[in-house]
């Protein structure tokens, strides 16, 4: 490794984490818009391997995306249609974005089409460009109900999942967890539905990023449901919880982020035991990916478990980039090997 190449490099991961830890991006404004996508594929997941297969995951494609618009970024959560084609997700500066993936013949991602953005409203039916009040971190699907996770203003929001954008809340989910529990800017972040099959039955379940107890453990709890409550899971620093989602038989998978100027930034997945989630409880679970700064990776804070029609299962990631011109927006997809029964 060069010296420039060090400098560079040390450059792009200072800049990133000062971001990162900072947190002072100016707030991003748009009405209703229809974004002009550019992606570029990026066929290998390993920087400079055309390795396939890691651990219980084999990579089968990713994209970064870009636009002259500045209102692309702050991804912070992606949820799939049932066909896999279609998305949802939010910004964590008050935006809701859509679109549509296009993929080839064998199901790869190549691209994005009908990408839009629309700001996330109150209960006054108005948007803000005050980040504090719009921080949405999560976002969960229920039948027509869309679930949406805020941190700094602590909540969790239902909208129309059918027409989401233009609406305001329809109510509110109790949050179980004491609101002073809550840390600032490390509150509430992954929320996600749990499958009708598993333990818990179709309950909504929120994980905080890092609002942690007396023990160093990660507030999380039951939202809904017959077993309401609060329980933990176990924090292995330096890495903190971005995301989440179920697996179809209810083990719970969790996208972990690390980051440090010595280190850079990393990521992981850890699979959580469903039937181990319950009021009282501390979980923890194995870790099934690990990256870092040698993988095509960002600050990667949205997952989405879905299923093809052939049963296969798919983990979809996307990062965030802080509006910064130093990190990209990526959309990552694997295949998932692993047991699921």
């Amino acid at each position: 490794m060069t010296l420039a190449w060090s400098m560079a490099r040390f450059g792009v991961i200072a800049g990133t984490v000062a971001l990162l830890i900072a947190s002072t991006v100016l707030p991003i404004h748009a009405d209703d818009e229809t974004l002009q996508i550019r992606s570029r594929l990026i066929p290998n997941f390993r920087v400079g391997s055309d390795l396939t297969r890691f651990g219980d995951f084999e990579y089968v494609g990713g994209i970064e995306l870009s636009s002259s618009s500045q209102s692309l970024g702050a991804m912070s959560a992606i949820r799939l249609a049932d066909d896999r084609s279609r998305f949802l997700g939010v910004m964590d500066t008050g935006f809701w974005y859509a679109g549509r993936f296009e993929r080839d013949a064998n199901g790869v991602l190549i691209g994005v089409t009908d990408f839009s953005v629309s700001p996330i409203l109150g209960a006054d039916g108005a948007g803000s460009d005050d980040k504090w009040k719009f921080d949405a971190e999560g976002l969960a699907l229920r039948g027509d109900e869309a679930l949406v996770s805020f941190e700094r203003l602590s909540r969790v929001d239902i909208y129309p999942a059918k027409a989401p954008a233009g609406s305001g809340p329809l109510g509110s989910l109790p949050l179980q967890i004491p609101l002073q529990e809550f840390r600032s800017n490390r509150g509430l972040e992954a929320i996600t539905v749990a499958p009708e099959a598993s333990p818990l039955a179709g309950s909504v379940i929120a994980v905080s990023e890092k609002s942690l107890n007396a023990s160093g453990d990660i507030y999380a709890a039951i939202l809904s449901g017959p077993s309401k409550g609060v329980f933990f899971v176990k924090r292995h620093p330096p890495y903190d919880i971005t995301d989440g989602d179920f697996l179809p038989n209810g083990d719970l998978l969790l996208l972990e982020r690390r980051f440090s100027i010595a280190e850079g930034i990393g990521m992981r997945i850890r699979r959580i035991d469903g039937s181990r989630l319950g009021v009282g409880n501390l979980v923890d679970g194995p870790v099934i990916l690990e990256a870092d700064f040698g993988d095509q990776i960002d600050n990667m804070e949205g997952l989405d478990v879905t299923t093809n029609a052939q049963g296969q299962i798919f983990v979809t990631l996307v990062s965030d980039d802080n509006h910064s011109i130093l990190q990209r927006n990526l959309v990552l997809e694997f295949r998932y090997m692993g047991e699921t029964k």
